[in-house]
């Protein structure tokens, strides 16, 4: 009969022999984090583009833009594909509600590894960004009366398809509701997700794999918080 004593010691020795899996959940998230910011900070990492009137500015760990004719907010950093981009915005009712929109994948074709180039000519004015190749979405634009998705050519044109243009109710902004948004740029592919709903997904010949993220607003004040930029799972 073997003594409890062995016993116990054989085991601990069976335990101290088994293979450890140091790696944890939180690690392999960090390592396909390209970019996260809870806007504690300044805007160091954020290039503005606004017409006169407006104002960007940080507080209570949210991206505020107060805007009067046209605004952008560009993250420096280019982004690469596979690539999903996820904040959390509301429009604020103290202002127009209107315009929670977005640029991604974004780059200038006369300036394809510079974006913020200084002759990029853009002023924050809508018409300024007509040249650049990007996915974008318009939401609730138009007064809060359009949801629209369009792939610039970075030709001038903005083509837009009728499956691309909403105007029912459920694609409207609710005041002052903090919607949570997810981009993808991702094999082949450009999705808009609402609150985990897919409301749009484009199939891309020429797909966009490599460009820029902005906030982009007019007329309204928006509230950003919480973005996070990593590799899709």
């Amino acid at each position: 009969m073997i003594p409890k004593t062995g016993i116990l010691l054989a085991l601990g020795l069976l335990a101290g022999c088994a293979p450890q899996d140091n790696t944890t959940p939180e690690a392999s998230t960090d390592t396909d984090m390209i970019y996260q910011s809870d806007f504690d900070g300044d805007l160091s990492d954020w290039v503005v583009e606004q017409q006169p009137g407006g104002r960007v500015w940080t507080e209570d760990s949210k991206l505020i833009i107060a805007d009067e004719g046209g605004c952008s907010v560009w993250l420096k950093q280019k982004l690469e594909a596979p690539v999903e981009i996820t904040y959390e915005i509301r429009a604020s009712s103290q202002a127009r509600v209107s315009d929670i929109n977005c640029f991604w994948m974004a780059t200038d074709p006369d300036h394809p590894d510079d974006l913020f180039d200084p002759s990029h000519g853009r002023d924050g004015s809508f018409a300024s960004y007509d040249g650049l190749k990007t996915y974008y979405v318009g939401y609730g634009g138009n007064y809060n009366s359009t949801t629209r998705f369009r792939r610039y050519t970075g030709t001038g044109k903005r083509p837009l398809l009728p499956e691309h243009d909403l105007s029912a109710p459920e694609y409207m902004i609710e005041p002052d509701h903090t919607y949570q948004i997810r981009l993808v740029a991702a094999d082949g592919r450009a999705q808009y997700y609402r609150d985990g709903e897919l409301i749009f997904d484009y199939e891309d010949d020429s797909f966009l794999d490599e460009g820029w993220f902005a906030f982009r607003t007019v007329l309204s004040r928006i509230e950003v918080e919480n973005i996070q930029i990593k590799r899709p799972e």
